[in-house]
């Protein structure tokens, strides 16, 4: 290895980190404000890709119906709660089984879009709304359940997901051309335009989350309810809608995941699951609380498995993964057993 070899390895990394830190984000956020870790996270960013592929090969996203049909389940859900007495926020509601499903519907079936960035805007109408759906559907019923019901409830949700992609998508891969044709020359290593609408686009993200919880009544609530979730019902915030709010952004952040790395590499009905896996790493190296920590485990985890490509590629994703052991060890030396809080 030369000092030009390692310039190109740490530029791949980064890239890949960039990708990792927006899983690491979604991941966290999910976790601290609900308890669950959302295992599909991946699936989202497989959907995402596949159906920006789907719309530029011509053909309609299959998910488009699994949207209509969770939709529909929400609100025969929503109806029932209310005849046995229970509050529904309606304008939540509609907002998620009505309103945006309907702007998906014309986007994809009357609108068509031609251009890569209306069928990006396209893509993130479609699978945004499967986040909040999916956790009004199997995460909200178990609000008070523990942190390892959650999981299980997760990991059997992963399965039926990635079962869907397969039927929706098929067992072959796609990819979609690059957002920028641009090539560019820094220290005589090449560096593409898709990379650095990756890592652009990931520091926007980041950017607009610091300032999304730092600036705005909606980020307050959430952190609120992600410190102390009995005291934020307490004051008035309504704990369940967040719950919704962290899974619509988790569920745009897996799609704007989706977009970016389709033209990168082959995506597949299954690899979402890695990449979720690899942003899961990152967000236990941020204890799932710290955002700062989590993207520089995603930074960290990025550069590890670019190096490891290249001294064994064999090896490169247990070497990532086992990445996880020292880091479990040293916060299970350095913390203490707190009880599940209601």
């Amino acid at each position: 290895m030369d000092l030009q070899i390692a310039l190109f390895l740490a530029q791949d990394g980064i890239v890949n980190g960039a990708v990792y830190a927006l899983m690491a984000l979604a991941l966290v956020l999910v976790f601290s404000v609900t308890r669950v870790i959302f295992v599909p996270q991946g699936e989202l960013v497989a959907y995402a890709a596949l159906a920006m592929a789907a719309l530029q090969a011509g053909a309609t996203p299959g998910i488009l119906w699994l949207l209509l049909a969770m939709a529909a389940a929400v609100l025969a859900l929503e109806l029932w709660r209310q005849h046995r007495g229970a509050t529904v926020d309606w304008w939540s509601t509609l907002l998620w089984c009505v309103v945006l499903p309907a702007l998906a519907v014309l986007a994809l079936l009357v609108w068509r879009p031609a251009t890569p960035l209306a069928q990006a805007l396209a893509v993130l109408l479609l699978v945004t709304p499967l986040g909040p759906l999916t956790y009004r559907l199997a995460f909200r019923p178990l609000a008070h359940a523990t942190v390892l019901v959650l999981l299980i409830v997760a990991v059997a949700l992963h399965g039926v997901l990635m079962g869907l992609g397969l039927w929706f998508f098929g067992a072959e891969g796609s990819r979609t051309p690059p957002f920028s044709e641009a090539r560019l020359e820094l220290g005589g290593i090449p560096v593409s335009g898709q990379a650095l609408v990756v890592v652009g686009v990931t520091v926007v993200l980041v950017l607009a989350m610091f300032a999304f919880f730092e600036r705005t009544l909606l980020g307050k609530a959430l952190r609120a309810t992600a410190i102390n979730r009995v005291g934020a019902r307490l004051m008035g915030i309504p704990t369940e809608l967040s719950g919704d709010l962290s899974f619509a952004l988790a569920a745009a952040i897996g799609a704007v995941s989706g977009l970016l790395i389709a033209p990168i590499t082959t995506i597949y009905y299954d690899t979402g699951f890695l990449v979720g896996l690899k942003g899961f790493v990152a967000a236990i190296i941020g204890g799932l609380a710290s955002y700062p920590l989590a993207l520089l485990g995603a930074v960290l985890v990025g550069q590890l498995e670019a190096f490891a490509s290249f001294w064994a590629s064999a090896f490169k994703e247990v070497l990532v993964f086992t990445l996880i052991i020292p880091v479990l060890l040293w916060r299970s030396l350095r913390s203490h057993h707190v009880e599940d809080e209601e």
